[in-house]
C-alpha cells in the first residue's frame, strides 16, 4: 500500500498542504474545526511522520536504538541481556517510548548504524554496551553530538553518561568465600578479554589470589557459548593440577561446566565448586542450583533508559552507580573434599 502524504490529506480534508502541516503540527494558522478534520483524515488514511522529517524539525523520534556486536543465535541463548532489555522495556513503555534492537558485526558497522540513525532521526538516544578498553563508538558518539548512555564503561567515559556497578567487589568475595571453604587452586573461566569489564575482573581476580597467597589460580578467556566454557572447563579439569573451584564470567557458561563436571564424573560440591556470575533462573533450575553472583539486571536496564530519557529532554543528571553483585551460596559450592 502507497504511504499516505500531506498532499493525499489535503486533497481528501480540501484544504491546502500548509493547512495541514500547520494543524499536524499543533501550530497555529488554523481554526479547530480544521483541524480537527485533517487530524481525522490523517488518522484515516494511517498517515505518520517520516523519519526524515522529524529530523528536520527536530521532533522526537519516541525511540532509544541499541545495537549489539552479537551473532543472533548467541544473542538468543544469553540470559543477561534478556533481563536488560526487559528493564529497559519497562521504563520506556509507560512513556509511549520504544526500543529499537539491531545487530552489527563489528565496532565499525556499529558506527555506520549510529551515523545513520542521526541522520535520519530513526533514534532519540543510544543505549551502548559491551564497552572495549580502547572502545572507537565512544568518540564517535562524542562526535555525532548523539544523547548516549554506556553500560558498564570506565569512570569518565568521556562526555558520555554512564550507568555502572563495581565489579572488583564480587570477585574479591567470591576469592574469599572460596579459599575460606579451604580451596587453593582456584580457576576462572572468563569472557571477552577486550572488554572493560572483563579486563576489571581479570585484575581483581589476580589481586585477590595474590593476597590470600592462592598460586594455582588460572584464567581462561573465551566468547561467553556454552560450547566455549565447556571447552575450557575440559581443559582445566583434565590439567594435572586440576582446580578444586571454577568461577564463570555468566551462567551459561557455569551451566555448562556442570555438564561437564558429570560427563567426568566429578561430584559437584563434593570434588569441584562452581560460582556463576549472573543468577538467572537458569542458574536456579539445575542441580545442584548455581551459587551465582547476583545483580539486578532489569534495573541497571531501567536507569540506563530513565537517563537517557532525561538527556534527550535536556537534563543531565549525575552517572548511575548501581549496587555490586552479591554472592548467593548454594549447592554448588562446598568445603574441599578432606577438609570437611
Amino acid at each position: 500500500m502507497k504511504r499516505a502524504t500531506i498532499a493525499d490529506i489535503a486533497q481528501r480534508a480540501g484544504v491546502s498542504q500548509g493547512a495541514v502541516s500547520y494543524a499536524l503540527n499543533g501550530r497555529p494558522g488554523v481554526s479547530e474545526s480544521t483541524r480537527a478534520r485533517v487530524l481525522a483524515v490523517a488518522n484515516e488514511l494511517g498517515w505518520r511522520p517520516s523519519a526524515a522529517a522529524r529530523a528536520l524539525t527536530g521532533a522526537h523520534a519516541g525511540v532509544i536504538g541499541l545495537v549489539l556486536c552479537r551473532p543472533p543465535s548467541i544473542l538468543g541463548a544469553e540470559p543477561f541481556f534478556m533481563e536488560l532489555f526487559s528493564g529497559i522495556e519497562a521504563e520506556l513503555k509507560p512513556r509511549s517510548c520504544a526500543l529499537m534492537l539491531q545487530m552489527a558485526d563489528d565496532q565499525d558497522s556499529e558506527i555506520e548504524v549510529y551515523r545513520r540513525w542521526r541522520a535520519e532521526g530513526r533514534v532519540d538516544g543510544v543505549i551502548v554496551v559491551e564497552v572495549d578498553v580502547a572502545d572507537r563508538r565512544i568518540p564517535a558518539l562524542e562526535e555525532l553530538g548523539m544523547p548516549a548512555v554506556v553500560i558498564g564503561g570506565p569512570p569518565g567515559t568521556g562526555s558520555l553518561a554512564s550507568v555502572r556497578s563495581d565489579e572488583s567487589v564480587p570477585v574479591h568475595e567470591t576469592v574469599e568465600y572460596l579459599a575460606a571453604l579451604g580451596h587453593r587452586r582456584i580457576a576462572r573461566v572468563a569472557g571477552l578479554p577486550h572488554l572493560v569489564h572483563t579486563a576489571v575482573r581479570d585484575e581483581a581476580f589476580a589481586a585477590a589470589c595474590t593476597r590470600l597467597d592462592l598460586p594455582g589460580c588460572a584464567t581462561l578467556h573465551t566468547d561467553y557459548t556454552g560450547e566455549e566454557g565447556a571447552r575450557a572447563t575440559r581443559r582445566l579439569l583434565s590439567s594435572p593440577a586440576r582446580p578444586t573451584a571454577i568461577v564463570y564470567d555468566n551462567d551459561i557458561m557455569a551451566v555448562a561446566g556442570l555438564s561437564v563436571a558429570q560427563e567426568m564424573r566429578l561430584r559437584v560440591p563434593d570434588e569441584l565448586s562452581l560460582v556463576a556470575w549472573d543468577d538467572s533462573q537458569l542458574a536456579q533450575v539445575v542441580r545442584p542450583a548455581l551459587t551465582a553472583l547476583r545483580r539486578d539486571v532489569p534495573a541497571m536496564g531501567a536507569a540506563a533508559a530513565r537517563h537517557l530519557l532525561s538527556l534527550v529532554h535536556g537534563e543531565r543528571p549525575p552517572d548511575v552507580e548501581t549496587e555490586p553483585a552479591r554472592l548467593t551460596p548454594r549447592g554448588s559450592t562446598g568445603p574441599v573434599s578432606g577438609s570437611r
